[in-house]
């Protein structure tokens, strides 16, 4: 088959809007998650997307409800007991172990179908049917809204929260509120590039867009676009040589990244 004729298949489109709307979302988020060093947060909030979607598997029920239930849990986790800064990575890594080993034990008493298993952990967006997109729709929709409602707090908070706390902003809540909203958009992620690779939707497009412009709109457009190249073009490549979609989403993304720290460094020369 033609990369036409596959274009053509239902799967294949739904695939393809899908990884649509995580680009979007993942890019809006993704200049916040990297202004706030907030990276290794996005890894452990996947460890239990992971073990969510792993029981909802040992449960019989849609792997997206239990990865987004198994984030959430993580979001609020996190909000809560990092309440100091030098407690974040201890917190985190607490979590990811815990919600690792937890995954790992309910996919040993699955008895289900190997490639669920492998799914979780590297991405299956054409296992993605009618269901799972109007889940993913809706929890996207719902991620923009909340983030549009909080934006010029939030931005505030998260460029310098010394001075937003002395403003009266609330910056302990728009963490929580921040958190839960990553958590949201990292179980949607895992659904593409699997709770191991999720960094390459979450963090790397951002990333790049913030090596190249320091204007934070700029910034957010440029991850948007990147993170929509990573996601349908990995998919669009994997099709005919029928090669993993997670693996070429990574690898765009990171060629991406590549790319932009070598514009970058030319701009700081020539400036």
């Amino acid at each position: 088959m033609t990369l036409f004729d596959l274009l053509e298949l239902d799967f294949v489109q739904t695939a393809l809007i899908a990884a649509a709307v995580l680009g979007l979302v993942a890019g809006v988020l993704g200049p916040f998650i990297v202004t706030r060093k907030m990276a290794f947060a996005v890894h452990g909030t996947s460890e239990l997307a992971f073990t969510g979607g792993a029981a909802a598997l040992l449960l019989g029920i849609g792997v997206g409800y239990g990865a987004l239930a198994g984030s959430i849990i993580a979001a609020v986790l996190l909000g809560v007991l990092s309440r100091r800064e030098s407690d974040r990575d201890s917190v985190i890594g607490a979590i990811l172990a815990f919600g690792l080993g937890m995954g790992i034990l309910m996919l040993a008493l699955y008895k289900g179908r190997s490639a669920n298993k492998f799914g979780l952990l590297t991405g299956q967006i054409v296992g993605v049917d009618s269901t799972d997109l109007k889940l993913l729709v809706v929890s996207s929709v719902a991620v923009l809204a909340v983030l549009a409602f909080i934006y010029r707090p939030l931005f505030f908070a998260s460029v310098d929260p010394d001075v937003a706390v002395s403003r009266g902003v609330p910056v302990r809540g728009l963490s929580i509120v921040f958190a839960v909203l990553v958590g949201v958009a990292t179980a949607l992620s895992v659904q593409v590039v699997g709770a191991l690779l999720v960094l390459a939707l979450m963090i790397t497009p951002a990333a790049a867009a913030m090596r190249i412009t320091a204007s934070p709109l700029r910034a957010t457009v440029l991850s948007v676009v990147f993170a929509e190249v990573a996601a349908v073009g990995g998919i669009l490549l994997s099709l005919q040589p029928g090669l993993p979609v997670s693996a070429l989403v990574t690898a765009v993304s990171f060629v991406i990244y590549l790319v932009c720290r070598g514009v970058g460094a030319v701009q700081r020369r020539s400036g």
